[in-house]
């Protein structure tokens, strides 16, 4: 029979067999955690190897993602559907075990780890969703929303900002259901983190609220079985459990090394570990007794099943509510989700309101929220200013659910929280900040992208229309460089029915994220036919047409105004053109080729405008076409100044029309 220390020493030469194939990749952490893992995952951690989207397994987050081949070890010994194969391909093109693990690539990987930090900040949205919703559905001897979210992470996580950003806000939350597990092994790719990292760690996190249980050695299996007890009993307030490691455990010559970190350890290195931690077998061989200590099917059938039958209770006492959680949980929409919002844009059309955008978004989420209970909202301390608040808003606490949450001066935690809550199931999360400050969110945003979730990130005060705040607030390359993120679409709606249909179309889209590009400055509504609005939903579409179009303007945003206004001013000098609104030029890109022909007939002339960077216009316009655009950054003084000084005008246009022809 196998012994504990077998079952940890599987994971070291999975993890050191693994990187030495790939002659790539991190095997010190996987070696420095196996006893960590064993623990949590044989002992702790409710899950289902067969049904690895249970809705109320625990979630477990790999926030040191480089050491991948810790949770692929896991993963493949507790029995999901990750064969050996698949390990002995790690690291290589096409396999279910890429470098870093990625969601959707293999079972059981919940989120897309690497950028450090990012899966700590993953793991507290996590942990705010499982408190709503079990807020919103638990009942008295019903709790059918129950589970705890799990977070491994390193030194270089915590040496990131965005670690700062999520643990505080989830001390402030008081997530009782969420422990992280700080690897602290003193060793970092450069060497001993010491000569850089001498924060008092289990200070830090208790400034922020946190229980924190210190000096646990990582190592005792007893110890860190206590630990994790202990931070379970804690319900008001996250937990730290500080963890002494030694990297490359078992490694006879690398342990406690930086050479451990980021490398292979070497053929003659591997084979001095196995006889030096006792690991008779061959690469990429487990015994059956081995196996059989991990597997986790049957305990995690047995799990689900007690589940099952404690949600069928709670749906005979409350078949609504069920009915509800199903939906929500499966990702489906309302029933009458179509019928409410083809009346949403009827009503919208028809009350013709020049407003500033940002405020058309507010009445958009005002109208969606009450048929969209899942809808969870928030701003990064901007709410009077995105307009991201409704009137069925109720701030999430320590002490209470809701369905909106202060994030603080938070946005790169706050894009990343907003991830894992969309990654946990059941919510659709929305948060606002200026567009200048989508900056700060980058990585988040890739990363939303890069895993194909529906994360729905609100940016208002969209351009140099933003005014007096001056060049450190407007936005000028924001828009392009959003667009240039695969997989993420960008709205940026001119007017009240625009605005009303990006929010449809980001809701409804389930293979990616949306950023939302909002005016602070009121913008004029454009007059519909109800076939130009169905049109809308596909990215770009002809607002206004002639028989015979000399040129064609494309606009977006405020500047949709601007290219109206300069085919009224031609027409009075018989120069015939066509204005298409783009508001989604990823949309627009994905349309068959007759569409955007219709749309952008060839060897007509273009000019599109934009008050922001020029190049991605030219995609559009050509060598031969004009962009009207800012390639410089802005100034501080009223929108209406800066539009005028910087040539957003209707002259302006009219002359790069006639420039083209």
């Amino acid at each position: 029979m196998a012994t504990r220390k077998d079952l940890a020493n599987a994971i070291r030469a999975l993890a050191m067999d693994a990187v030495q194939k790939a002659n790539s990749g991190h095997p010190g952490m996987p070696m420095g955690m196996a006893e960590i893992a064993e623990v949590l995952w044989n002992y702790h951690l409710r899950h289902n190897p067969a049904n690895p989207k249970w809705p109320d397994r625990d979630r477990f987050v790999l926030s040191n993602g480089h050491g991948s081949m810790l949770l692929y070890a896991l993963l493949h010994l507790t029995g999901y559907a990750l064969p050996m194969d698949e390990i002995r391909r790690f690291r290589q093109l096409h396999s279910m075990t890429p470098g870093h693990p990625e969601y959707g690539m293999a079972p059981g990987v919940e989120t897309t780890t690497g950028p450090l930090g990012q899966g700590l900040a993953n793991a507290v949205g996590m942990a705010i969703a499982e408190k709503l919703l079990a807020a919103e559905f638990n009942r008295p001897g019903h709790d059918i929303v129950d589970h705890r979210t799990y977070v491994f992470v390193g030194d270089g996580c915590l040496m990131e900002g965005i670690s700062h950003e999520a643990c505080s806000l989830a001390g402030t939350l008081g997530l009782g259901k969420l422990t992280a597990v700080y690897d602290d092994n003193g060793i970092s790719i450069d060497g001993h983190v010491s000569g850089w990292f001498r924060d008092d760690t289990p200070k830090r996190f208790e400034a922020y609220g946190w229980h924190v249980l210190r000096n646990v050695d990582g190592h005792d299996v007893a110890a860190v079985d206590a630990a994790i007890i202990q931070a379970g009993r804690v319900a008001d307030k996250p937990s730290l459990i500080c963890c002494k490691t030694v990297i490359a455990k078992g490694s006879p010559n690398k342990a406690g090394s930086h050479e451990a970190h980021g490398a292979a350890l070497g053929d003659q290195e591997v084979a001095a570990t196995r006889e030096n931690i006792g690991w008779k077998y061959p690469p990429f061989e487990i015994p059956q007794d081995i196996y059989a200590g991990w597997d986790a099917r049957a305990k995690g059938a047995e799990l689900e099943a007690g589940w099952n039958r404690k949600f069928a209770a709670y749906a005979k006492a409350f078949p609504q509510e069920a009915g509800e959680f199903t939906r929500r949980v499966n990702g489906e929409l309302p029933k009458q989700w179509r019928t409410h919002t083809q009346d949403l844009l009827a009503k919208v059309n028809a009350k013709a309101e020049s407003i500033a955008t940002r405020k058309a978004s507010q009445n958009a989420i005002e109208n969606l929220a009450p048929v969209l209970p899942e809808l969870v909202g928030g701003s990064a301390d901007l709410t009077g200013s995105n307009l991201t608040l409704w009137s069925g808003s109720k701030a999430v606490s320590s002490d209470s659910g809701g369905n909106y949450i202060y994030y603080g001066v938070r946005e790169f935690g706050m894009s990343a929280i907003m991830n894992g809550m969309t990654l946990h199931g059941g919510l659709i999360a929305y948060g606002g900040t200026f567009l200048t400050f989508s900056d700060y969110s980058r990585n988040a945003l890739r990363m939303a992208a890069l895993m194909k979730i529906r994360s729905l990130f609100v940016f208002t005060h969209d351009s140099i229309g933003l005014g007096e705040d001056g060049p450190t607030h407007q936005s000028v390359e924001h828009s392009a460089s959003l667009r240039l993120i695969p997989n993420m679409n960008v709205w940026r709606p001119c007017d009240s029915v625009e605005s009303a249909v990006a929010w449809i179309a980001a809701i409804e889209r389930r293979d990616g994220p949306t950023s939302l590009l909002f005016s602070r400055q009121n913008l004029p509504f454009q007059a519909r036919s109800a076939e130009q609005i169905a049109l809308i939903g596909r990215g770009a579409y002809v607002l206004a047409d002639v028989d015979r179009p000399r040129a064609v303007i494309i606009a977006t945003g405020s500047e949709v105004a601007l290219a109206i206004g300069a085919k009224k001013e031609l027409e009075g000098q018989d120069i015939a053109v066509r204005v298409v609104s783009m508001p989604c030029t990823s949309v627009f890109d994905r349309q068959d080729a007759a569409y955007k022909n219709a749309v952008l007939p060839k060897g007509v002339k273009r000019v599109a405008v934009e008050a922001g960077v020029t190049d991605y216009w030219r995609k559009y316009v050509g060598l031969d076409g004009v962009v009207v655009g800012l390639d410089r950054f802005g100034e501080s003084a009223p929108a209406g100044d800066l539009f005028k000084f910087f040539g957003f005008t209707v002259e302006s246009v009219v002359k790069a029309v006639k420039g083209v022809l």
